[in-house]
C-alpha cells in the first residue's frame, strides 16, 4: 500500500508539473513569433506600401498592402502561426491577380509589430485591421481570408462586421482541438488563455463562408474544420472544400484549390 501511495504521489506530481509547465510557457507552444527589425525593408514584385496603426493599450501594429494593378476589392489575409510578412507576404500576389488588393498585418509580437499580446487585444486589432479600410472600400468590397491560426482572427471579424466573404484554409473550430490532437490528457478548457471559439464565434456571421481543409492535416485535425463547418447558419451560403491527399500547408499544390479560389472570388460583373 505503501509503494502504491508513493507511486501515485509521483505521478501526480510529475503530471501537475506537466500542468504547470503548459499553464507558463503555452504562448512559445501557439505562437512561433518571428521578429523583423523596424527599418527592414520588404522586397516583393508586387508594389506595396507599409502601413501603421496605434491602439489605445499602445500597441504599434504593422501590415503590408499589396496593390492590384486596377483594384476592384480588397482581400484581408490573416496568416499562421509561425513566422511574419518576411514569409507570408508572398502568398498576396496570387489575390492582386485576381483584382484585390491585400492588407497583409503582423500580429502582435510578429514581424515589425510590437505590444502586449492577449485573445482580446489580437481579435480586436484585426478589427481595427478591418475597419482600417473603411475609408477607402465598402464592406461589400472587403474579403477576409484566414490561414489556420488567422482564421481565429477572422471568424471573430467577420462575426461582428459584414464583409463580402470569409475564406478559411485550414482552421480549427477551437484550438482545444488542436492542443488535445497532441497532448489529450491536459485539462485545456481550464489552462489555456488563447481558446480561439471561433465555433462560438461562427454562428454570428452572415456572409458567405467556405472552408479548405485536408483529410491529411497533422497539425490541425479535419474532424476540428468538421465541427467548425457545422456551426455556420444554414441560412448563410457555405461550403467546406476537402482534398483527401492534402496536409496542412500544401493545399496549394492541388490545382482544385485555385480553381475554386478564382471561382469564390470573381467579381458578380465577371460571372
Amino acid at each position: 500500500m505503501l509503494l502504491a501511495g508513493v507511486l501515485l504521489l509521483i505521478l501526480l506530481t510529475g503530471y501537475a508539473g506537466i500542468v504547470l509547465f503548459y499553464f507558463l510557457l503555452q504562448e512559445r507552444f501557439i505562437f512561433l513569433r518571428i521578429r523583423t527589425r523596424q527599418g527592414h525593408q520588404y522586397r516583393y514584385r508586387t508594389d506595396f506600401e507599409e502601413r501603421w496603426l496605434s491602439t489605445a493599450d499602445g500597441a504599434r501594429l504593422h501590415a503590408l498592402y499589396f496593390k492590384a494593378a486596377k483594384p476592384r476589392g480588397v482581400l484581408i489575409y490573416f496568416h499562421g502561426n509561425a513566422g511574419s510578412l518576411r514569409r507570408w507576404g508572398r502568398f498576396s500576389a496570387r489575390f492582386t491577380a485576381l483584382g484585390y488588393d491585400v492588407l497583409m498585418p503582423d500580429p502582435r509580437g510578429y514581424g515589425k509589430s510590437r505590444g502586449r499580446s492577449s485573445q482580446t487585444a489580437l481579435i480586436a486589432d484585426a478589427g481595427l485591421w478591418y475597419d482600417s479600410l473603411l475609408t477607402q472600400w465598402t464592406e461589400a468590397d472587403i474579403v477576409l481570408y484566414g490561414r489556420s491560426m488567422g482564421s481565429a482572427l477572422a471568424t471573430p471579424v467577420a462575426a461582428h462586421r459584414s464583409p463580402r466573404l470569409l475564406l478559411l484554409e485550414t482552421p480549427f473550430a477551437n484550438l482545444i482541438d488542436v492542443a488535445r490532437s497532441y497532448l489529450p490528457i491536459l485539462p485545456y478548457r481550464v489552462l489555456l488563455r488563447y481558446p480561439f471559439r471561433n465555433d462560438e464565434a461562427m454562428v454570428r456571421v452572415r456572409c458567405p463562408v467556405y472552408i479548405f481543409h485536408g483529410k491529411r492535416d497533422p497539425v490541425v485535425p479535419y474532424t476540428s474544420a468538421l465541427k467548425l463547418y457545422a456551426r455556420v447558419p444554414s441560412s448563410v451560403q457555405r461550403e467546406l472544400f476537402t482534398f483527401p491527399k492534402g496536409h496542412h500547408s500544401d493545399l496549394e499544390r492541388f490545382p482544385r484549390f485555385h480553381r475554386i479560389q478564382e471561382r469564390l472570388l470573381a467579381f458578380p460583373e465577371d460571372q
